[in-house]
């Protein structure tokens, strides 16, 4: 089926004829050629028998290239909205699959039924081979790639003989995109384990939101010593030293907690950035990109922190803005603008095993709120990800020594950071971690919620679930789920289950039924 390596070379050049006479698509006679190239046996043209089959390469915002195979052609078409979940078709991320992983996949779906041996699994297992080697080297995340892929599609296509036959297909194509400046994750460390914590406004007359981060850091025993405030014409608040300014800092600070005014926020990273005051930075403030008024301005913001980490330092990494904070249990802080008193004390157990990670502060207050025995060691508020990402926490937390669950909820991914997060999924599955999601924006209504909440753009849940899947970890559909399976998954961490013996008591009827179905 698959004759050799595929010619990228070739490939590369029969797309640079077809972009330099200013086309970004190709005809069925180029995408034939194209397909020979790749190493593909092709069949004559000619009727297609058998059954009709779609293979698909997608450029997706998320997660980069996607590889998607199943039924194809009108009764592709006629049963897409008829079939259950996973019936009909299987996609996964092209960087996190192969050809027999992505067969085992397709076995379960009624498209490789209907096959009915008529195809070898070897000849299958080629051809998505040969796609999955397209797709990664045409791929948005490859900094070498002269060509994005954007869509390469064989719909309606038949195996005859072992070979591709084919009535239609497409292959479209685009010069690709800038590559951001890789953050500088290192300094997460530095962010959640801080030897100096900076604050500002801070309001030495009235209890405002810098105040009560102020006490509340100071009640999770951090010492005051460490802290310092920028507050000018003040000497001390609350016991704690002030500062006139950044600039005037003896040190740089670990830690720099930012609670003033939204409008002031866009000068002060600029300040931060110039004066390399600190190591990670947390924006407060929402009112960063959620609104329309302040998109534009966020944008260039997130521009100028990425500017700043191509700086040979790498600059600084920046929680949120629209963030609740952080509550470190190992770094003995906590930054969540709630006081005390109007949330239940946590147990204060000596080991802690889970982080949480959301882009909603709400969330992990009511988790907390409503199950004070999760607890986890780590408790982490993205918001708007104008810099740190799902990805980059999840991926330092699956490194993390100590931390065996990791639970997340996510309202939307930035570019391509769908696949980061995946790849830090699988790393921490790999290491015998757990990683529980539950992921927002399911319904229009919810993903239109989003953009209001935490700029976030939803995607689409049928495709994240796959990848996620794909990559295991956990996907919740509701809120009662996520939290058993965040707080059992950490339970059960070193417990070894074996067989499927299972038994259940009630003192009441119907829940025994309940849980015998």
């Amino acid at each position: 089926m698959s004759n050799n390596t595929p010619d990228l070379n070739g490939i590369t050049a029969l797309l640079q004829t077809r972009i330099s006479n200013g086309q970004q698509s190709l005809p069925k006679a180029d995408l034939r050629q194209l397909l020979e190239m790749a190493g593909l046996s092709l069949a004559g043209s000619k009727t297609m028998a058998g059954t009709e089959l779609a293979l698909t390469l997608t450029n997706t915002r998320e997660f980069g290239m996607v590889i998607s195979v199943g039924l194809g052609g009108e009764t592709g078409a006629l049963l897409a909205g008829a079939l259950q979940k996973g019936q009909g078709g299987v996609s996964a991320a092209a960087e996190l699959t192969n050809g027999d992983d992505l067969l085992q996949a397709f076995k379960q779906t009624i498209a490789y039924r209907q096959l009915a041996g008529a195809v070898a699994e070897q000849t299958l297992t080629d051809c998505f081979d040969t796609f999955i080697q397209l797709a990664q080297h045409y791929a948005p995340t490859n900094p070498a790639t002269p060509f994005v892929l954007d869509r390469l599609e064989l719909n309606p296509f038949s195996f005859s003989d072992e070979r591709i036959a084919f009535n239609s297909g497409s292959c479209t194509f685009s010069r690709p995109a800038p590559v951001p400046a890789p953050r500088p994750a290192g300094k997460i460390h530095k962010m959640l384990h801080p030897k100096s914590i900076g604050i500002i406004g801070v309001s030495g007359s009235k209890m405002n939101f810098g105040r009560i981060i102020l006490k509340n850091i100071l009640a999770s025993g951090y010492p005051a010593s460490q802290i310092t405030i920028i507050r000018p014409n003040e000497t001390e608040i609350d016991g704690v030293k002030c500062a006139e300014s950044l600039a005037s800092l003896e040190h740089k600070l670990d830690l720099f907690v930012v609670a003033i005014a939204a409008d002031a926020v866009f000068d002060l990273v600029d300040e931060v950035i110039a004066t390399h005051a600190a190591e990670a930075v947390m924006l407060i403030p929402g009112g960063l990109g959620e609104t329309a008024a302040s998109r534009e301005q966020a944008a260039a913001m997130m521009k100028r922190i990425n500017d700043a980490h191509r700086n040979e330092d790498g600059g600084p990494v920046f929680l949120g803005g629209n963030c609740l904070g952080i509550v470190s249990h190992p770094g003995e802080y906590d930054t969540w603008f709630i006081p005390k008193n109007r949330l239940p004390q946590g147990q204060k157990k000596q080991q802690r095993n889970s982080a949480l990670i959301s882009q909603s502060g709400a969330f992990m207050i009511t988790r907390i709120s409503h199950n004070p025995w999760l607890d986890p060691a780590y408790m982490t508020a993205l918001g708007n990800q104008n810099d740190l990402t799902h990805g980059d926490m999840v991926n330092y937390f699956a490194e993390l020594d100590g931390i065996n669950t990791i639970g997340v909820y996510a309202e939307g991914f930035r570019d391509l950071d769908g696949l980061h997060f995946a790849k830090g999924v699988r790393k921490a599955v790999l290491k015998g971690k757990q990683v529980v999601l539950y992921k927002a924006g399911r319904s229009l209504a919810g993903a239109n919620a989003t953009l209001g909440h935490t700029a976030s753009i939803a995607g689409d849940f049928a495709l994240l679930e796959a990848v996620v899947t794909q990559a295991g970890g956990m996907v919740c559909d509701d809120f009662d789920r996520f939290n058993d399976l965040f707080y059992i998954a950490d339970c059960l961490h070193d417990k070894t289950i074996g067989g499927n013996r299972l038994g259940a008591v009630s003192g009441a009827g119907f829940e025994a039924v309940g849980m015998a179905d």
